[in-house]
């Protein structure tokens, strides 16, 4: 065992390095974390000890930066399947359509064609010209990053598993069931049908992020309502169903990496929701799953990411495909920034299935009626792993 302090008076962190590791300590951050280190050949060396006091200290991953780390804890590094995949294919990205909103009321039939294609084969799209103002996205992701880079203690003034308040900081939101961790922190805050108190979310980020909430319910809306149009619904039915009031929004983090060729940032993996808007700054490092291959969703200035989550390709009787998407390890020296917000429905004793619309003695309904908390309480029982949320429900 190796035994490393800093003069940081709290909890050390506990990890295991492999035995060709080696652990750097900079001087360089005023308050780094200390840290106990076991060799991972040593009959010591107990992971699910390591990762639970990992996250008994409340730094997340930006601790573990802040401590001057150069390897990875081998608790963070993902087997050969996953790392042997991790490259996009040349110039994929154009296969993610980007989509012009300002001419949303006079070429709206245009524009409903270009959604429901990108809906119902890569399952992502991004939108441009939506109306929300410039200056609050960069607001709010300047807010949201000014949030993890606070002192660790502050940080870890709402570090918890639970979301009993609406708040919640945490490092893996699938930590203890994972194969691997991934390199990424996570600010968590319930926005909807029963919002969070204003005062629970931290202050350093509270305006920006309602701010930003009720612009992308605004946009989120116009997007379901043209998803509903693109199934010959016409565009009241998705809205009717209450598909956006029930939103969880997330604030990733993903500090620069020592070595991001072992691990990613986030894994594959499909949402559950009925639909998911992303803002992202200029890093980039989110690939989304395609016919061929993983594709890169490139940052576009400005422009807002949805993409299908796994209740509305259910509801649409797979008319719709949600698909899976990760982010890579970040490899870049900046911190990559991006907040979502999910749209679920807002009652979670509602009974949701195949629209009876969209069903024939031709085409049956693949899937079985369920209530969206059964749905949510089998996809909190796994960890993040693709599709076998939609398969559990299939018929």
């Amino acid at each position: 065992m190796f035994n490393l302090t800093s003069p940081l008076k709290s909890q050390p962190l506990l990890f295991p390095l492999t035995s060709k590791s080696t652990i750097i300590m900079t001087s360089s951050n005023p308050s780094p974390p200390p840290i106990t280190v076991f060799a991972s050949t040593t009959p010591d060396y107990d992971r699910a000890k390591a990762v639970k006091h990992f996250d008994e200290t409340k730094h997340g991953v930006k601790g573990l930066v802040d401590s001057g780390i150069q390897k990875l804890p081998p608790f963070f590094v993902h087997p050969p399947e996953t790392l042997s995949d991790l490259k996009p294919r040349p110039g994929s990205e154009s296969e993610v359509p980007t989509v012009d909103f300002s001419a949303v009321e006079t070429s709206r039939a245009a524009i409903v064609d270009q959604i429901r294609r990108a809906a119902s084969t890569i399952g992502f799209f991004q939108v441009i010209n939506h109306g929300i103002p410039p200056e609050l996205l960069e607001r709010t992701v300047a807010a949201m990053k000014k949030f993890h880079e606070q002192p660790a203690e502050e940080r870890a003034r709402v570090y918890r598993r639970e979301m009993g308040t609406g708040v919640s900081y945490i490092s893996n939101v699938d930590l203890y069931n994972s194969k691997a961790a991934s390199w990424r922190d996570t600010l968590q805050i319930r926005m909807g049908p029963i919002a969070a108190d204003p005062e629970e979310i931290p202050e350093v980020c509270r305006e920006e992020v309602r701010a930003w909430d009720k612009e992308a319910v605004r946009v989120g809306e116009l997007v379901i309502g043209l998803l509903s149009e693109g199934l010959g619904l016409g565009a009241e039915k998705l809205p009717e169903m209450g598909l956006v009031q029930g939103r969880v929004m997330v604030g990733h983090y993903y500090p620069p990496c020592p070595e991001p060729d072992l691990t990613v940032g986030l894994t594959s993996h499909a949402d559950p929701g009925a639909l998911t808007v992303v803002l992202q700054d200029h890093v980039g490092g989110l690939q989304v799953r395609s016919k061929d291959g993983w594709v890169d969703v490139k940052p576009v200035p400005g422009a807002l990411v949805f993409n299908i989550g796994d209740l509305l390709q259910i509801i649409s009787n797979e008319e719709y495909k949600s698909a899976d998407h990760r982010v890579l390890a970040n490899c870049s020296k900046d911190p990559r920034v991006s907040i979502a917000i999910f749209f679920n429905p807002g009652e979670r004793e509602k009974t949701f299935g195949p629209l009876p619309e969209l069903t024939s003695a031709e085409k049956p309904p693949l899937y079985r009626n369920f209530t969206f908390s059964e749905f949510m309480t089998r996809f909190f029982k796994k960890e993040l792993d693709g599709k076998s949320l939609t398969n559990f429900f299939r018929q």
